[in-house]
């Protein structure tokens, strides 16, 4: 269970493309699951499921015919993917609305189907990039419980969020880059341990300079006073 963690614009979003054959890495190898990329690209979105930071889904689609189409692209069997797309709708409660369009959908729902769609064929790495996006508390709970759940049971994820409580206490092992190199690896507890802070958040503050944000909000604080 991986963290990835970086300010914007570091390069979490492009090394997860990497990662998922989308991008081509400019300089250095790429290999998943033992297979190189570009060459293997095909092979390797087999075997992963990603689930992007913003996606376009097609939204002349119901969630239920959306599922299926994700399904059948990665070669699932049709009795096993009916069944899994039975059990993620009713996981994320949405089997009421199986039969209306996505775009009806509000933003926390079509989270829960991108992610029910990046599992229907069992990947055996998983990329998640800003998942809690739009979800509510309670799904963003049992989210959070699938993901341990799936690296538990053999897994490997990349998670990459903002959200440094949840990547705190779920993930196993940390990767900060900054300025598209990193500059951190190792788990929470020993980044803790090496930078002296008492949070993964400070840890964060600590190594990628952001500990100047607190000038930038009194400056803007003052500002607004004037």
């Amino acid at each position: 269970m991986i963290g990835l963690l970086g300010p914007n614009g570091a390069g979490k979003s492009t090394t997860i493309k990497i990662i998922a054959g989308i991008l081509s890495a400019s300089t250095g190898s790429v290999s998943v699951c033992g297979i190189p990329l570009p060459e293997g690209a095909v092979d390797v979105k087999q075997r992963i499921g990603y689930v992007p930071e913003a996606a376009y889904l097609f939204e002349s689609l119901t969630g239920q015919e959306f599922l299926e189409l994700m399904g059948r692209l990665q070669s699932v069997s049709e009795d096993t993917l009916q069944t899994r797309i039975v059990d993620i709708l009713q996981a994320f409660e949405l089997t009421t609305d199986r039969d209306s369009r996505l775009d009806t959908y509000s933003k926390g729902m079509r989270q829960k189907i991108l992610i029910g769609a990046a599992l229907l064929h069992n990947p055996e790495l998983v990329l998640l990039d800003e998942p809690l996006s739009g979800l509510d508390v309670n799904a963003a709970i049992m989210i959070k419980d699938l993901i341990a759940a799936l690296a538990a049971d053999g897994r490997t994820i990349i998670y990459s969020s903002h959200v440094l409580d949840v990547v705190e206490k779920i993930c196993n092992r940390v990767l900060v880059i900054h300025k598209g190199s990193l500059i951190a690896d190792g788990t929470p507890a020993n980044l803790m341990a090496s930078t002296g802070q008492a949070t993964l958040e400070d840890v964060f503050r600590c190594l990628t300079d952001s500990a100047g944000a607190s000038a930038g909000v009194s400056r803007i604080v003052e500002s607004l006073r004037e």
